[in-house]
Parts: structure tokens; C-alpha cells; sequence
């Protein structure tokens, strides 16, 4: 998301920060190019309009042209334009403070992830902030929708409204908002139907059920990767509906992401949550500074901490950590670590959120850093006994063909994994031996291969 918009953005930056001293006519040109890579990236006209002049007129001013650093000077203007076109600092919450139940209506056209969002939602609501949710399809128009539903509040765990055959979408919701009451639901998530395109007949049945139930939340759901087709979608249900949020699914996918910068300004209404992947955990808050820190190049350090907090077992981490500085790791350790990294996402994914990787994107891809990798590893180990995963030393020629062939692997997969093993084994052996006083004293090179050691006494 955002990687083409993000590449023409830091490629602006880099030249104007290598410039030293900057003129007028130097920043006219450089926002020249901004403006092209916004409407390249399908942000709406109009927005891209207000955020040049924004940014034009911070970005002329004696503060900048007089500057120390004036390249990072326009730099820091624009962050801060796209933050406030992004909805501000910090996320924007759900509206959870209304008495139960409390209804929170999803719409949208079809396609856009209605369904599939309603079922993350549930979720969501259920294991973070443990509320009693019940989800209820008002989807007579798609086959199997209800059912869809269902399925994924079994998923979730989260209960679903019984399906009764020939209910109109309004009837269906006021059933589940009773349902809610007599029950004791916290919060009642309504799914309603989406059209290939924008009818009257759409607006008008979103309209009844919203009459009917009164929502606190209506969410409009849109496909980031429709690009000006979503401004159209999120104006036209924000002018027949009223929207109070936006949830944009399909951030993961190779999207130009205009459609993310214009949603504020188009409906007023801030983008409360993302879909970032399939799984059903896969649904976080938006953060417009930490977005504008990826699209700038500047990463999301918070962001990985925070994906790390809540995947990762710290139990499990600090006996790995205590097993690696008292030198005993072995495979069976490698293969947990491996399991820990796989479940925060891919690692293309997780590298995206460290600031600077953008500029060696190419090199990444290229060196296949993928899930599927650690997968295959994984396969590997699971392969061998207890005894060789103990002592992976006693692996040689015969049942490294026996470990390939069991995991569908090769031969020289096996080699290589047991080589990076071996170099990462070397390498928390001599961490061991330093100390982390010697560590401190001598620095990296204390822990490189012998030969690898760079002269630090080279003459001028």
C-alpha cells in the first residue's frame, strides 16, 4: 500500500535535501512533483488542490527558504499537511459510550468486504474489549450471505442471529436489535446489502434500517484498491446516510492509496479502521501519522512494537533470550523463534514498518524474504528427531536426504539452514564468552567471522 506514492515522494525529498540552500522556484518545482505523484496515486483533485496550497504556503515563508536544513524543513511541512489530511494526530476510537445495545451499521457496495469486516469487527469487540456482540445479516440480495455471516461468527465466536427466510433487511434488524435486549448484548453489528453500483434502491432500504435502529456507528466500508471509484461511493452514501467512520479494507494489497488521503476531506468522517490481511484477526486502528510516517519513508516503529506486543509469548521470549546468552540454543529453539516472527505477518510486511527500508525495497524482494520461507524452515526441523534437533551436528549425508524428503524439501535446503544455524550458534557462543561488557568495549567486530574483521588502523 502506498509503495509507488511513497518511492515518488522520497525521491522529491532526497533531492531537495541534497540541494543545501533552497529558492522559491526550487520549492515550486518540487511541489510541482508532488502534486503529479498525488494525482498519479489517484488522490481526488480537489484534495490534492488544498494540500499543495497548504503545503505552498508554509513551504515559501523566510522560515524555510532561510533555513539551516530547508530540504528537511518541506519535508516536515509536509507531514504535517498529509497528517491533518489523514484526520489529525492519534486514531480516531469506535463510538462504544451509548447504553446496549448499541448498533453499529456496515455499509457499502458489494465487493467492498462487508461481510468478511463485520466478522473481523465481531472479533475485535469480543477478545479486546470483551463485549457480549451478536452479529445479524440483513443481506437478502446476495445468496449465501447469511450464511456466510454465520460461519464467520462461529469463527469469531461470537453468536449470529437465526436466519428466518423471507424477513425484509428492516425486519431482520429490528428482530436483532429485540434480540440484543432481551439477551443482554453489548453491541449489535448489522450487516446490510451492497449493489454492484450505487442505486436508489440501496440508499433507500440503508435508509429504513437506519431509521429503524438508530446506530451510533455507520460505517461505510470501501476497497482501497478502487481508488477514485471509493470517493465516489464514500460522497454518495455520506450524502443519502450520513456516515460516522470509515473502514478501508485491502490495505495490504498493491493499491495507489489516493483513496485513503481524500476520505476526510470528501465526507468530513475519519477513517476509524484497516483491513491489513485475509485472517480474521486482521483489522487494526488507523493512525494518520503513522501512515504519512510509511508513505514518507519514515516507518512505523510503534506500529511493529505494538504488532510484537500482542503476538509475541514474552515468557517464551526471555527463555530463548536466557537459553542464546548461555549458548544452548539448538533447533528445537530456532523452530519456536521461527513460529513467533510467522505469526506477526509477512516479513516484507513487518520490513515496510522500519524507517529508510523503502530505498532498499528492491534488494529485499529480491533476496525472497517471505512466510513461505520460515514455513519451509519450519518443515525442516519438524522433520528431524528430537536427537538431531538436540544436536544438529550429527546430521550428515544420509538423513539429510531422509530430513529433505520428509519435509519436501531439497538437500541444499537442509544444508542451508543448518549453515545459517551454525553461523548464528557462532556468533551467541562469542556474545557469551564477551559479556556485555566486552561486547560494549570491542563492539560488532568482535562478533564477526575471523578474516572478516575490518583493519581499524588503516592509514589516511
Amino acid at each position: 500500500m502506498f509503495e509507488a506514492l511513497s518511492d515518488k515522494l522520497t525521491g522529491v525529498f532526497d533531492r531537495l535535501r541534497g540541494r543545501g540552500a533552497l529558492s522559491e522556484a526550487d520549492v515550486t518545482e518540487a511541489l510541482r512533483e508532488v502534486r503529479l505523484a498525488l494525482l498519479d496515486a489517484d488522490v481526488a483533485l480537489p484534495v490534492v488542490r488544498d494540500f499543495i496550497g497548504k503545503v505552498r504556503e508554509r513551504a515559501v515563508g523566510a522560515e524555510v527558504l532561510a533555513s539551516v536544513t530547508p530540504g528537511q524543513q518541506v519535508v516536515k511541512i509536509v507531514n504535517d499537511v498529509m497528517i491533518e489530511a489523514l484526520g489529525g494526530e492519534g486514531a480516531v476510537p469506535l463510538n462504544l459510550n451509548a447504553p446496549a445495545p448499541i448498533p453499529i451499521l456496515l455499509v457499502g457496495l458489494q465487493g467492498s468486504g462487508k461481510t468478511t469486516t463485520a466478522g473481523k469487527l465481531a472479533l475485535r469487540l469480543h477478545e479486546r474489549q470483551r463485549r457480549r456482540v451478536l452479529l445479524a445479516s440483513l443481506d437478502t440480495q446476495r445468496p449465501a450471505a447469511q450464511l456466510q455471516l454465520a460461519q464467520l461468527a462461529e469463527q469469531a465466536q461470537v453468536p449470529s442471529l437465526p436466519i428466518v427466510a423471507g424477513q425484509t433487511p428492516v425486519q431482520i434488524a429490528e428482530r436483532a436489535m429485540e434480540a440484543g435486549r432481551r439477551e443482554g448484548y453489548d453491541v449489535v453489528i448489522l450487516d446490510t446489502a451492497g449493489r454492484l453500483a450505487i442505486d436508489e434502491a440501496l440508499m433507500e432500504e440503508v435508509r429504513q434500517v437506519r431509521a429503524a435502529t438508530s446506530p451510533v456507528e455507520t460505517l461505510l466500508v470501501v476497497d482501497a484498491m478502487t481508488g477514485q471509484d471509493a470517493v465516489n461511493t464514500a460522497r454518495a452514501f455520506n450524502d443519502a446516510v450520513g456516515v460516522t467512520g470509515i473502514v478501508m479494507t485491502r490495505m495490504d494489497g498493491d493499491a495507489r492509496g489516493g483513496a485513503a488521503l481524500s476520505m476526510r476531506a470528501i465526507t468530513g468522517a475519519p477513517i476509524k479502521l484497516i483491513g491489513t490481511g485475509e485472517k480474521q484477526d486482521a483489522l487494526d486502528d488507523f493512525h494518520p501519522e503513522r501512515v504519512t510516517g510509511r508513505i514518507l519513508g519514515q516507518g512505523d516503529i510503534v506500529g511493529l512494537v505494538e504488532r510484537a506486543a500482542e503476538t509475541i509469548d514474552q515468557e517464551e521470549a526471555e527463555k530463548l533470550a536466557s537459553k542464546m546468552m548461555r549458548g544452548k540454543f539448538d533447533l528445537e529453539d530456532y523452530a519456536s523463534q521461527l513460529k513467533q516472527i510467522g505469526k506477526m505477518g509477512s516479513l516484507s510486511g513487518i520490513l515496510g514498518m522500519l524507517p529508510g527500508v523503502g530505498k532498499i525495497k528492491a534488494q529485499i524482494e529480491e533476496a525472497n524474504l517471505d512466510t513461505a520461507i520460515l514455513k519451509r524452515q519450519a518443515a525442516i526441523i519438524s522433520s528431524m528427531t528430537p536427537k538431531e534437533r538436540r544436536a544438529p551436528e550429527i546430521i550428515k549425508a544420509s538423513r539429510k536426504k531422509r530430513i529433505a524428503a520428509g519435509s519436501g524439501t531439497s538437500v541444499q535446503e537442509v544444508n542451508k539452514l543448518l549453515k545459517q544455524f551454525d553461523d548464528m550458534t557462532t556468533m551467541m557462543k562469542r556474545m557469551s564468552k564477551l559479556g556485555q561488557k566486552g561486547l560494549m568495549r570491542q563492539g560488532l567486530s568482535a562478533l564477526m567471522p575471523k578474516g572478516m574483521v575490518p583493519n581499524q588502523r588503516r592509514p589516511f
